[in-house]
């Protein structure tokens, strides 16, 4: 694996109106509050502390993609967040009350199942819900959750719209803004030496957003942008949109896509722009295991949020939990687990499962204290009432004040025959 690296010129990254729902998700939610002001969420001092308001137990709930095309990410997603319950648990729990878990099905917004799971969760005493993935997804429900006065941290969101949304101080997430992710891309398709770049997307917040970003890098680095395609995601085919691709006879195509994917690389591969004519780049979206596919994805590249070093001892942890046994694939497992452990170590601070109480010490959790690690070495210095800074599996956990990540690692994968490894990453911080 080649060394991390620190991305040049990403130290403050700009924001771009076009990506205000950029995302790991489906364009299913309705952003009625995108643009609002984001609650400050740094609010801890050290007046004295507020009678509790909860039970005392912490109830995490899950709503994660069990069905649809992101449901390859529930596996590693529902592991990681098992791994830390029973981390913590097996510490002797959050004040030595055992958290339980409840979980939901997400699904990916077609068909929307997501209101009625998270009904589900609500009724069934969640304080804080773990989810969505999709950044559509959990725009479609974040005001239920937070008007109910609980946490909602997701560990796949990259909409940047999530910075600005008024969430009543209650969201939180452990994924960087797609503002990274595509400044990432393209700069890697510009390295690689390629100039006449074909840029395809899903047409829904997720897929605009990160392919504006895409092609705006592309543009700014010198390379032309030979067609920039957004697609239904619904169709039955691609025909018109992979022969408009492969008229521009690009030397390098980004996808940004779900599951489509397989039906999208056949019909590039008939029109002689497959990935052994054409450098081929994915997102997180399409990092999948496709050993089900008749096709050869060898050379393909592409990204996703990770920890700078795959660390093939915690996968094996992951795998130690995961339903059925070993994961296909490990995407956003850590940051699962890191939500987990910020959640609960919020909880320990306060003194409360209340999610008002927990939201008020999650980000301070994540930053400026004294470094650790894992629940026994974190939550012995909480109790000792040593200000600390969470560093996760994901790698450094810092948040600003709206509860999202301001130091993020982009991980750089690339494929053999249909199954990737990481081979490179890329740090920034966003400002």
């Amino acid at each position: 694996m080649k060394r991390s690296k620190t991305f040049a010129g990403i130290a403050t990254v700009a924001l771009v109106g076009s990506l205000a729902l950029a995302g790991c998700g489906s364009d299913d939610g309705d952003d009625n509050n995108s643009g609002s002001s984001g609650s400050d969420k740094n609010t801890s001092d050290s007046s004295s502390p507020a009678a509790k308001k909860g039970d005392g137990k912490l109830v995490v709930g899950t709503l994660l993609p069990q069905t649809g095309d992101l449901a390859y990410l529930g596996p590693p997603e529902f592991a990681g967040v098992q791994l830390a319950i029973d981390e913590i648990n097996k510490a002797g729990g959050v004040d030595g009350q055992q958290i339980t878990q409840v979980k939901a099905d997400s699904g990916d917004g077609t068909p929307d199942i997501a209101g009625a799971s998270t009904d589900k969760l609500l009724n069934q005493g969640a304080d804080v819900i773990v989810g969505a993935a999709a950044s559509g997804v959990s725009l479609s429900v974040i005001d239920k959750i937070v008007n109910a006065g609980k946490v909602m941290f997701s560990p796949a969101n990259t909409a940047a719209a999530f910075d600005t949304y008024d969430d009543k101080g209650l969201y939180f997430r452990t994924s960087p803004s797609d503002r990274l992710q595509g400044q990432v891309i393209g700069n890697m398709a510009v390295e690689d030496g390629h100039s006449n770049v074909a840029v395809m997307a899903r047409q829904d917040a997720y897929g605009e957003g990160l392919a504006e970003q895409v092609k705006a890098t592309l543009e700014e680095k010198g390379a032309t942008v030979s067609e920039f395609i957004l697609y239904n995601a619904d169709a039955e085919n691609f025909t018109a949109e992979v022969n408009k691709v492969a008229a521009a006879k690009p030397d390098a195509i980004v996808l940004v896509s779900f599951n489509e994917t397989t039906k999208i690389v056949p019909q590039l591969i008939s029109k002689g722009v497959g990935p052994k004519d054409a450098q081929l780049y994915f997102v997180d979206g399409n990092m999948a295991d496709y050993s089900d596919q008749k096709f050869d994805l060898t050379g393909v590249k592409g990204t996703f949020p990770a920890p700078a070093e795959v660390d093939p001892g915690f996968n094996k942890l992951l795998d130690s939990v995961a339903d059925g046994g070993k994961l296909k694939d490990y995407t956003y497992g850590p940051q699962s687990y890191d939500a987990v452990m910020l959640i609960a170590l919020a909880s320990l601070a306060a003194g409360d499962d209340d999610g008002g109480a927990i939201a008020a010490k999650i980000v301070e959790m994540s930053k400026d204290g004294e470094k650790c690690t894992g629940w026994e070495q974190c939550s012995a210095l909480v109790k000792a009432g040593t200000d600390i800074d969470y560093e996760g599996a994901s790698g450094p956990t810092d948040m600003n004040d709206t509860g999202s990540p301001n130091k993020a690692t982009i991980g750089i994968q690339e494929y053999k025959g249909n199954k990737y490894s990481q081979i490179d990453s890329v740090s920034g911080v966003l400002e």
